[in-house]
């Protein structure tokens, strides 16, 4: 297994450049399977997340290539509806497929995804949206049996706005005749830069981003170059790499206003930032002051995406923060990790009570998830001494080649294989 070799406690300085958002990407790469034309999708990262998507639609039939920096897509010649369990078992996305699935065959037969161990993270809310459409579902075996000959539009209504739901059921709606319409959708970005995706394909959709999203179903959808948004989560991951560091860092090619929500709490810990239209300057200081409070909630909150970044930069914060994770119920499963890098963390249930202290130590940690496994490289960053990130294939799955990133800001880091 590749590892992480950390030589902690370099101020990190420079410019960082932002990829395309992961969960933007597989969505959009989901959908795909709707168009039976070519697909070209501009600035494709190298996300373990992203290669897994592309092994799901060569097994359907469809092609699937890099080119460079773009990706090659033609659902031309698929001709099946089928995700087995060696497929579905190492990405949570692979669900997305199902609503695509139902929209171009009107049929599917899908295991029940894997992916990090954050939680349960049901897909109850997929389900029941599903057959508020008309679809006929059953599980058995590991498996979601879906026939969707009857599908028709209607609407639905999501007791929580979850992502995947609305976005498997966009997907599903996209093909379906009448029109569709979701109450309570999640309004992340990555749900209107789907629907902006769709729409340029020649779908009918509106309201991504608000409490109501509609969708009219179209016959067919043609071919497009499309460029997905930039990953707020590694942008906000970045900018507390320097905070924590102590360093300064310019993060390029970003949309503030996805990430308001953090570093509004970095100024708060006394972080210098300037913030311009693609753009987020921030300068640290040795020790910053704790926040305190933070909860996790769904766009525009605090993401939880960020919240182990956020956790651990708290370690060595002055002061004492609560931290109150609202998603999902497995977050802290890194936390033992950083106590034996000299963290005082008390987690209760959903709950983190966090103590700075001066300085963390160098250790052997072993990533949990890839949240977290990004934690222990951030806490290995501001570390005394060496620290050895084990079992970084987690992290791999939504950064690219982080260690290069780090390096190029002046961190003292190598991947062992």
């Amino acid at each position: 297994m590749s590892k992480f070799l950390i030589n902690g406690g370099t101020k990190l300085s420079g410019e960082y450049s932002v990829d395309c958002a992961k969960n933007a990407y597989l969505p959009i790469i989901a959908s795909t399977i709707l168009c039976k034309e070519e697909i070209i999708l501009k600035d494709c990262p190298f996300f373990a997340d992203i290669d897994n998507m592309i092994l799901i639609l060569r097994n359907l039939g469809m092609t699937a290539e890099r080119k460079g920096t773009e990706l090659y897509i033609n659902g031309k010649n698929a001709y099946q509806s089928y995700i087995p369990t060696e497929l579905a078992k190492v990405i949570r996305s692979s669900i997305f497929a199902l609503g695509a699935l139902l929209g171009r065959f009107e049929k599917a037969k899908v295991a029940y995804p894997g992916g990090c161990d954050i939680g349960l993270r049901p897909i109850d809310l997929h389900l029941k949206g599903l057959r508020d459409l008309g679809v006929k579902i059953i599980e058995s075996h590991g498996y979601i049996y879906c026939d969707a000959s009857k599908m028709h539009g209607g609407q639905v209504y999501l007791d929580y706005p979850s992502v995947g739901a609305t976005e498997n059921l966009i997907m599903a709606a996209v093909l379906c005749k009448g029109i569709t319409t979701i109450i309570n959708p999640a309004k992340e970005p990555e749900i209107v830069d789907l629907q902006n995706f769709l729409n340029k394909m020649g779908a009918k959709i509106d309201g991504a981003g608000t409490d109501i999203i509609t969708i009219t179903g179209v016959e067919e959808l043609h071919g497009t170059e499309y460029r997905p948004i930039p990953d707020r989560i590694i942008a906000g991951t970045m900018l507390i790499a320097a905070a924590i560091t102590g360093g300064s860092i310019t993060v390029k090619n970003c949309i503030p206003q996805h990430i308001s929500s953090l570093y509004t709490k970095l100024q708060k810990s006394g972080c210098e930032i300037d913030v311009k239209s693609d753009c987020i300057f921030l300068q640290s200081k040795d020790r910053l002051d704790s926040i305190s409070f933070l909860d996790t909630m769904p766009y525009p909150g605090f993401p939880t995406d960020l919240q182990a970044q956020m956790l651990t930069l708290q370690t060595v914060c002055k002061g004492y923060c609560i931290i109150q994770e609202n998603m999902f119920e497995s977050r802290f499963k890194f936390v033992p990790e950083l106590i034996k890098m000299g963290a005082n963390v008390r987690v209760h249930q959903r709950t983190a009570y966090v103590s700075g202290v001066p300085s963390l130590l160098g250790a052997d940690v072993f990533a949990t998830d890839l949240r977290g496994g990004v934690a222990l490289v951030l806490a290995g960053l501001c570390a005394k001494g060496y620290t050895t990130v084990h079992d970084i294939y987690h992290i791999d799955r939504g950064y690219s080649h982080i260690e290069d990133a780090l390096t190029s800001l002046g961190a003292s880091i190598k991947r062992v294989e």
